[in-house]
């Protein structure tokens, strides 16, 4: 014979579950899935259930901050072609000048990571000494 769950765990999960549930509604990706169709924007396919985990969230211009309520820098793509889009830019440049705003904080906060990494990576006799 099953025995019952506990009434107040189970309230207590079907609360946890609907506070996921508004947290995923107030992102970004659950508001692109509430306006957009769930349609990959680059080939195509539709997806439905369980299968649209597999749809993700580009950002036409490149900015994750960039979250308009209207939708207009999102699209949905599939997994694969969310990669490839990303590699179809990165080889093309587009990524290019993201360095630099690292090489600003670094001079801002005197951080710099990668100082010594020449001297590290010599050959132990040819070390500069300090």
């Amino acid at each position: 014979m099953k025995k019952r769950p506990d009434p107040e765990k189970r309230e207590q999960a079907l609360a946890n579950i609907r506070r996921d549930q508004e947290l995923r509604a107030q992102s970004y990706r659950g508001q692109a899935l509430k306006i957009l169709p769930h349609v990959c924007g680059r080939c195509g396919r539709e997806f439905s259930g369980k299968r649209l985990s597999e749809l993700t969230v580009h950002h036409k211009d490149g900015n994750h901050m960039n979250n308009p309520p209207d939708g207009s820098n999102w699209e949905l793509l599939c997994l694969y072609c969310h990669d490839d889009q990303h590699e179809t830019r990165a080889s093309d440049g587009y990524y290019e000048g993201a360095g630099l705003a690292y090489t600003d904080q670094e001079e801002q906060s005197g951080f710099r990571p990668f100082e010594n990494l020449k001297n590290l990576l010599k050959p132990k006799d040819d070390k500069e000494t300090p």
